[in-house]
């Protein structure tokens, strides 16, 4: 199937690695072209030398208010427009209520939260009909996940927010969308299963609770973020999708 991604240009926040990363090797395989955002200088450098010429790398961060305006200026100078953005970043200190510091959520507020909604609000003043706004959430937008209690508070303000900027932008064409991951085999799932003390132990549970019995890759959640970007999900906008094996518990 052709997701009509050829020459369009997208940027894609916490891209060095993780989902941010593997949904923009799956944009540039089908065509597209990216901009590479991360804290890491040397990392999106090198995470951009990797996918090739259809890929530039930012360094910039997800929490600085002058961030959006850059990465939507670094699209339009090296490859002419600005098709659409995957708002990616790492996820938030673990931790229970009792736990997290102020420290904490101000950081992951900043970063995950007043970031993604800055870069949403660049996004849909820069773009034109056909434009889409992603962002990457977590199952914890419908069901707390244990351990994560930064994560559950703000995760699913953003996919209220996400579903608001859905309605306002919709008569303009722009479509705003979310991605709901599970359990997917990345260095980040890999940290939290580590906390418990015995990884295997830990994944082997998690494994246990998902219908299809496994981990995803981040292969696999890398193509349903292009499909969701492409022109081939052009009547899709306001959803969360999840991408999680069958565990999230409804519908």
């Amino acid at each position: 199937m052709d997701l009509g991604l050829k020459d369009r240009v997208y940027v894609v926040t916490g891209a060095s690695r993780g989902l941010g990363n593997a949904s923009a090797r799956a944009l540039v395989a089908d065509g597209g072209k990216v901009v590479l955002s991360s804290r890491d200088e040397k990392a999106v450098a090198g995470a951009a030398a990797e996918l090739g010429p259809g890929a530039v790398g930012v360094a910039a961060d997800n929490a600085d208010p002058a961030t959006p305006e850059r990465l939507i200026a670094a699209a339009r100078a090296h490859f002419g427009r600005f098709d659409g953005v995957l708002v990616s970043v790492g996820g938030p200190a673990p931790g229970w209520a009792a736990d997290n510091t102020d420290e904490q959520w101000q950081a992951a507020f900043d970063a995950v939260y007043l970031g993604a909604v800055r870069m949403a609000r660049a996004a849909a003043a820069a773009l034109e009909e056909g434009g889409v706004i992603a962002f990457v959430l977590s199952g914890s937008v419908h069901e707390p996940i244990p351990g994560l209690t930064i994560s559950n508070g703000l995760r699913p303000g953003l996919a209220g927010f996400a579903k608001s900027l859905a309605n306002d932008l919709g008569p303009s064409g722009i479509r705003v969308v979310g991605l709901l991951p599970g359990r997917i085999d990345t260095d980040r799932v890999r940290e939290l299963d580590a906390l418990s003390g015995d990884p295997s132990a830990a994944r082997a549970a998690a494994e246990s609770r998902v219908p299809l019995r496994r981990y995803g890759t981040p292969e696999e959640f890398g193509s349903a973020a292009a499909f969701l970007l492409s022109p081939a999900a052009s009547y899709l906008t306001g959803v969360m999708l999840p991408v999680d094996g069958g565990a999230l518990h409804g519908f």
